[in-house]
């Protein structure tokens, strides 16, 4: 059994704040480390449920969050970027089962530091008629290469948001939402336990799971923070604007359209 571990940040137990969740102070290190151990305890389940062969994924900003020697010797690690298929690289192996820890809710939600992809470009994105968060998006694009999601871990808000989506998923809730940078938390050590057991149930479980499938080419909606970042994404022949905020475009396939999504996140940073 070949298990995908893909780690966050925000849906951490006892992360809050946006100083915890960027380089370059003492809080993100410390931050940095507790998603790393929730990462440990994911392994740890994963191994305790059968599992032979373990990736984890490093799925936060730059993608070099987790000091990889700190992380349990026994799993591989999947860092750096730009990578195609970003949160879940390394689904491409073939993978039986994705687990996604330390998920957040999706943009303009009222659950601990939501957004998604990208909370500067981002407003939201819909798949058809459907408005995903990075679980929903991912978990699609993973689905796609026949990886089902069978695990996630966050707050209630993300929890509620993603379980219609994966109803066969085991969710492990680590903290509750009081606002966007407040909440009632696990202690780290309870957290860990819970996701260890966590990811041992939904393992066992993993023959009713089945993977999140889009069929035929996507539509994609994409709701931006403001019209200069529209103006500059339609510099990209392929989108089509609707209103001052509001693009679309269509692709072929999830990863083809998460591809685009994850290079207008990149352009982006020319207007921070």
């Amino acid at each position: 059994m070949k298990v995908l571990i893909s780690t966050d940040i925000e849906g951490v137990a006892g992360v809050y704040h946006p100083e915890q969740t960027r380089q370059g102070n003492p809080e993100y290190e410390r931050a940095r480390l507790l998603m790393a151990h929730e990462a440990n305890a994911a392994i740890a389940g994963a191994f305790d449920a059968g599992a032979t062969d373990v990736l984890v994924n490093d799925s936060h900003g730059g993608f070099r969050n987790m000091p990889p020697d700190v992380l349990d010797a026994r799993a591989r690690v999947v860092q750096g970027k730009p990578r195609y298929l970003s949160m879940v690289a390394g689904v491409d192996e073939g993978v039986d089962a994705v687990c996604m820890v330390g998920y957040h809710s999706r943009a303009q939600g009222r659950g601990i530091l939501a957004h998604t992809i990208n909370g500067f470009a981002f407003a939201g994105i819909w798949f058809g008629e459907q408005e995903l968060g990075e679980a929903g998006v991912y978990g699609a694009l993973a689905g796609e290469y026949g990886a089902p999601v069978v695990m996630g871990s966050g707050d209630d808000v993300f929890i509620a948001e993603n379980r219609p989506l994966f109803p066969h998923a085991t969710f492990v809730q680590t903290k509750r939402a009081t606002g966007n940078n407040s909440g009632v938390s696990l202690s780290p050590e309870q957290s860990r336990h819970a996701i260890r057991a966590g990811i041992e149930e939904a393992l066992a479980a993993r023959a009713d799971a089945k993977p999140l499938v889009f069929k035929g080419p996507q539509t994609v909606r994409l709701r931006c923070q403001s019209p200069a970042l529209a103006d500059l994404f339609c510099q990209w022949p392929n989108f089509e604007r609707v209103d001052g905020v509001t693009l679309c475009f269509t692709a072929d396939t999830v990863e083809a359209a998460v591809r685009m999504l994850n290079c207008c996140s990149a352009m982006s940073t020319m207007l921070r």
